[in-house]
């Protein structure tokens, strides 16, 4: 099904769709993610898809944007969340509903569950993004900081629900939750008829995989590809290893050297163990996860081409080329156009870039504003601060079918609904 490698894209993890479909667990299935859609219906927004028009002439080929950054909650998230909690039994609902998350989980979750009108309790790591921590609360949810980062979070999470018979909502993975975040691909594949490549951003995978089993059931030459920060690239480390393992002797990644925009560029050989690159944080906060899903690791093995990671400069770029386009996307959520800006042969055929998050730090917009008004981008060491000049593209979107996407939106929290909302058949 995959094509062979060119010196125009990177290698690509090969799969097989004839025998992914077979063995995908319960509840990971075309039919699973088609009865989300049904469920999400009316819940979700039917985010816009609009051309990146600016990146046509450098790329050669059309370059589109799903603008997730403008569901309900500033976030993808909300799909798999929304649908985990109406999917659970009603009795373990009531009893509360517990998440852990970064912010972006934490915020659909919250929403969920003033949804169905059940309590919310939601740890965060230590130092999260405040504007996430306070939508988050905002929505009704207590929320309980945890030090040690995700997983001390995902620990102390488990823990709670456990105790009190609560309804744990992992933030990847879990079927129900894939099977929301697939829902993206159906729509995909409505609003861009020819598509040929989605780059998605990745942290535990949940995104990523609900996506590719979506489109390897319905169109499986669609070429998936994920992106994640060079800082934390736990998930592609993984994938290219025989076992589910992260750690263990360096993965070297093979070299692509493709024009980029005018340039070209090498893709870097992983850590030792992607543990040990968090030494340094990403600024992309929302997919800084040490370990990924098995789960999603095991669909993204079947279903996925590959994972490339790019450096922290990228992000900048991205966003300040959004913001330059009107668009205010958080790192994460820009992490399919980094990669696209920085790894030009990624794009084959229509591509779509997910832009899945809009929950920018205030620190982070502030400079961003600031960077879209100038030539320059930050070096790739957000935490020192320092500039360098940037050469970037200016952004120019043209808007897609008005018919096939809602109306534009802006991007925030919106109150959610003041009735119980639509649950699994």
């Amino acid at each position: 099904m995959t094509a062979p490698a060119t010196d125009d894209e990177p290698a690509s993890t090969p799969t097989s769709t004839a025998s992914a479909r077979r063995d995908l667990p319960a509840g990971v299935s075309l039919p699973a993610i088609e009865s989300a859609a049904r469920v999400l219906s009316g819940v979700v927004r039917r985010t816009r898809v609009v051309r990146a028009g600016g990146l046509d002439a450098g790329l050669g080929m059309p370059v589109w944007l799903k603008c997730e950054h403008e569901q309900h909650t500033g976030s993808f998230k909300l799909r798999g969340a929304y649908h985990r909690v109406a999917c659970a039994d009603p009795d373990e609902r009531a009893r509360g509903v517990v998440a852990a998350s970064a912010g972006n989980h934490a915020q659909g979750v919250a929403y969920a569950a003033a949804a169905f009108g059940v309590p919310a309790t939601i740890f965060v790591p230590a130092g999260a993004n405040p504007v996430k921590i306070a939508r988050t609360r905002g929505l009704g949810a207590r929320v309980e900081q945890v030090p040690g980062g995700v997983e001390a979070a995902l620990a102390a999470a488990a823990e709670f629900a456990a105790a009190g018979g609560r309804l744990l909502v992992h933030p990847f993975d879990d079927p129900a939750v894939i099977a929301g975040q697939g829902t993206i691909g159906l729509e995909l594949l409505d609003q861009v008829p020819d598509l040929r490549t989605v780059v998605v951003g990745v942290g535990g995978g949940g995104l990523l995989s609900g996506i590719a089993v979506a489109l390897r059931a319905r169109r499986p030459e669609v070429r998936v590809i994920g992106v994640q920060s060079v800082l934390s690239p736990a998930f592609a480390a993984a994938l290219r290893q025989p076992t589910s393992t992260v750690d263990g002797p360096a993965v070297d990644v093979p070299v692509l050297d493709v024009p980029v925009l005018g340039r070209s560029c090498r893709r870097p050989t992983l850590p030792r163990s992607p543990a040990s690159a968090m030494g340094r944080r990403t600024i992309a906060d929302g997919m800084a996860v040490r370990e990924p899903g098995r789960l999603t690791l095991a669909l993204a093995r079947s279903l996925v081409d590959d994972v490339v990671t790019v450096d922290e400069a990228a992000f900048w770029s991205a966003m300040v080329w959004l913001r330059r386009s009107g668009l205010v996307v958080e790192p994460a959520g820009a992490a399919p156009l980094a990669a696209l800006l920085r790894h030009g042969g990624l794009a084959r055929g229509s591509t779509v870039a997910v832009l899945s998050g809009g929950n920018i730090d205030p620190a982070v917009d502030a400079r961003v504003r600031a960077l879209a008004g100038s030539a320059q981008v930050p070096s790739a060491d957000p935490v020192e601060g320092d500039l360098v000049p940037g050469d970037l593209v200016s952004g120019d979107l043209v808007p897609s079918d008005p018919v096939s996407s809602d109306p534009v939106r802006t991007t925030g929290v919106a109150s959610p609904p003041g009735m119980a909302g639509s649950r699994c058949p």
